[in-house]
């Protein structure tokens, strides 16, 4: 049994208990989902309820809900690159400061209500109203003016050239548009509720149930190929033994993305007939963010012997028994402009060790943690409690720190806290993937210049924090391709050589689903899009 993750064994008697009960649910769930037709839906599970799916606001809105209900101008397609969404084309003018999109006719939203130029102002503006909520995107902060030309025509104007822009614009949040049927009677979509769900999205909300499900309906006014199903039932299952447990039950069709599943779980549907289970492409590197404004991290020395003595490999394996490959650097040398010259740090326990008695964390004899001035050395590891992966990571890691006397104080949360947690910087060590292509580096470096993620927080405490805000904003507006090469380069070799996060692997995601049952099941092209709508149920 590998390390940290249990097996999931089902005997015949458990797995018909489990069928009646969720049978049960089912009828329950019919009754209030408007006596959905099995045969013509889709069953998926998910930790939370999606909330109120709002793309101008965060928690407790999950953002596969959004993608799933609302648009942006632009999208990107599975070879990373900008596509036409509600924008059929588009224009830069020469100095890079002036978008001319041209969009889509015909367009409407699930209430019928037009998409045009004017809607487009008036979600722009919104967020702009808000632009201190929005500001971990970089072209939140380069936005002059915008207005409508024409009536399908949308005019962006930039303060100065911003080559992320299009990039920013396709991500999940929060340039997404709303019908302005639903806009709240203050005209704040972040600050007020909704009157209701609207988008142009390819599916629409029907119905929640909080602790239960969600129901998402097919959108039959929407402009593109419509859904292969008339349902998405999203169940609620808050761990992974549960949600393994009611597939292998038949009452879900189809387990998908990060921490859904456990992987020796994954390996043992992948040999069981009539499931078929899929590994996407790495779409992140998983790392760990370290706080240099927080003791005991603070100390470079500290950070140093965790990069050595975390054995990747034996972590790689623990968690996807070693379908996962090590990360030697925070961003993968294959991404543009991410190699660096500076080395990894090497798997080397007893360079560890000596690096805390040299920094005067000593472990006395008899002792189990090392203490300097009379103070233990405890590091509070910060995970989602209900991620498999992440929990997984964290007792493999816990495990390996304590043979050199580092103590890891694990903190399993709900995803609401944890993130809070990273934005407040109430930790010392805490899970902290990138963002994945297209994204990485542009859109991911610019959200360090705030505190919105664990990035700003983890680097705070150095002394180059201004050097690094200072050459992230000159990658961005860079209009030569060499100096930004140049700036992303010295800001990763600077975050590397200081030890502010310790990658563990280049991560994908996971897919199981039963053939027999379900058609046309891939995956999205980054890993916040779940492409539920090209999926067909038999």
């Amino acid at each position: 049994m590998t390390k940290g993750k249990p097996r999931v064994f089902c005997s015949k008697a458990m797995v018909l208990a489990l069928a009646a009960l969720f049978g049960a649910f089912w009828a329950v769930g019919q009754a209030k989902a408007q006596n959905v037709d099995r045969g013509e839906t889709l069953v998926f599970s998910f930790p939370k309820n999606a909330g109120t799916p709002n793309p101008h606001e965060y928690g407790p809105s999950q953002m596969y809900s959004q993608v799933l209900v609302y648009e942006p101008l632009v999208t990107i397609d599975h070879a990373g690159k900008i596509v036409p969404c509600l924008a059929e084309s588009w224009e830069i003018s020469e100095d890079g400061k002036t978008y001319l999109f041209k969009l889509k006719e015909g367009v409407v939203f699930s209430d019928g209500e037009p998409f045009t130029a004017e809607v487009a102002v008036l979600n722009f503006k919104t967020v702009m109203d808000n632009a201190a909520e929005h500001n971990w995107l970089g072209v939140v902060n380069f936005i002059e003016s915008f207005r409508a030309v024409s009536p399908n025509e949308f005019e962006l104007k930039l303060k100065s050239p911003y080559s992320p822009t299009l990039m920013d614009l396709a991500t999940p949040r929060p340039f997404r548009f709303v019908s302005p049927k639903v806009f709240p009677e203050d005209g704040d979509t972040f600050k007020s509720q909704l009157k209701a769900d609207g988008g142009t999205g390819p599916w629409k909300k029907a119905e929640t149930a909080l602790g239960e499900y969600d129901l998402f309906e097919r959108n039959d006014l929407y402009w593109g190929e419509k859904t292969k199903t008339k349902y998405l039932l999203v169940k609620v299952i808050p761990d992974p033994i549960g949600r393994a447990m009611a597939f292998e039950a038949g009452e879900i069709d189809i387990i998908y993305g990060d921490g859904q599943i456990n992987f020796d779980v994954f390996d043992r549907f992948s040999k069981t007939p009539g499931v078929e289970a899929k590994v996407s492409p790495p779409m992140v590197t998983m790392a760990l963010a370290l706080n240099t404004a927080k003791e005991p991290t603070k100390e470079l020395a500290v950070r140093q012997a965790l990069e050595h003595v975390v054995d990747k490999k034996e972590v790689s394996k623990g968690v996807s028994l070693s379908a996962f490959p090590p990360a030697d650097y925070l961003l993968s040398p294959d991404i543009p402009y991410c190699k660096i010259d500076s080395k990894p740090f090497e798997f080397d326990p007893q360079k560890a060790a000596k690096i805390l008695d040299e920094a005067g964390w000593v472990l006395a004899p008899g002792e189990t943690v090392r203490k300097k001035d009379g103070k233990e050395l405890v590091i509070d590891f910060c995970f989602v409690g209900n991620n498999a992966n992440q929990k997984s990571i964290a007792e493999i890691i816990q495990a390996q720190a304590a043979k050199i006397g580092m103590k890891l104080n694990l903190i399993g949360e709900e995803e609401d806290s944890f993130y809070k947690r990273q934005n407040s910087g109430e930790f010392n060590m805490i899970v902290s993937a990138t963002w994945g292509p297209p994204y990485d580096p542009h859109t991911y470096m610019a959200s360090m210049l705030i505190p919105s993620h664990a990035d700003y927080a983890a680097q705070s405490g150095l002394a180059e924090k201004p050097k690094i805000d200072e050459l992230i904003n000159l990658a961005l507006t860079a209009t030569e391709e060499k100096d930004r090469s140049a700036h992303y380069k010295e800001i990763i070799t600077i975050l590397h050589d200081r030890a502010v996060y310790l990658p563990l692997y280049y991560q994908s995601l996971l897919m199981v689903y039963r053939s027999d049952r379900l058609s046309g099941a891939s995956f999205g092209p980054t890993r916040y899009e779940f492409p539920f709508g090209g999926m067909s149920v038999k």
